[in-house]
């Protein structure tokens, strides 16, 4: 199974952001649409990804002055993003590998086409997992 299972489940729109956004406009965003973190763009190329992460450590050691920032000077950069075509273990094992919780999903053109975050990989890879099951004891209770 690939990302472009996720997506078409879950839906493409991606909410983004400009680098020149503010802080201050970011965080309202995420609370606005409960959501854990958005791509950053560049004009039309994935610059970074603003996360929750992004605004507790720079609370913690800035204070308050880091909502009038710029998110493009906060953000975590570069984002990690992966294809449609990418498995659904591989990316599992790379938010793993590199502790982050969402993946922007981009096309062979460098296109934000949608984000996938760990959950949504976690759920899908249950989901399989109990179909599967399912499939098992049907099998066993009909030989």
């Amino acid at each position: 199974m690939t990302i472009s299972a996720i997506l078409e489940r879950k839906g493409g729109e991606v909410v983004s952001l400009d680098v020149a956004a503010s802080v201050r406009d970011a965080v309202q965003l995420l609370a606005g649409r409960r959501i854990g973190a958005v791509p950053v763009m560049r004009g039309s190329e994935v610059a970074g990804i603003f996360s929750e992460r992004d605004i507790v450590y720079r609370l913690s050691s800035e204070g308050a002055s880091i909502l009038d920032k710029q998110v493009g000077d906060v953000m975590t950069a570069p984002a990690i993003t992966v294809q449609p075509d990418t498995t659904i273990l591989g990316a599992l094992s790379q938010m793993t590998q590199r502790r982050i919780r969402h993946l922007p999903v981009v096309d062979g053109s460098g296109s934000v086409i949608g984000i996938v975050s760990i959950g949504d990989l976690v759920a899908y890879r249950l989901n399989r997992i109990e179909e599967e099951a399912e499939a098992m004891r049907t099998y066993i209770q009909s030989a």
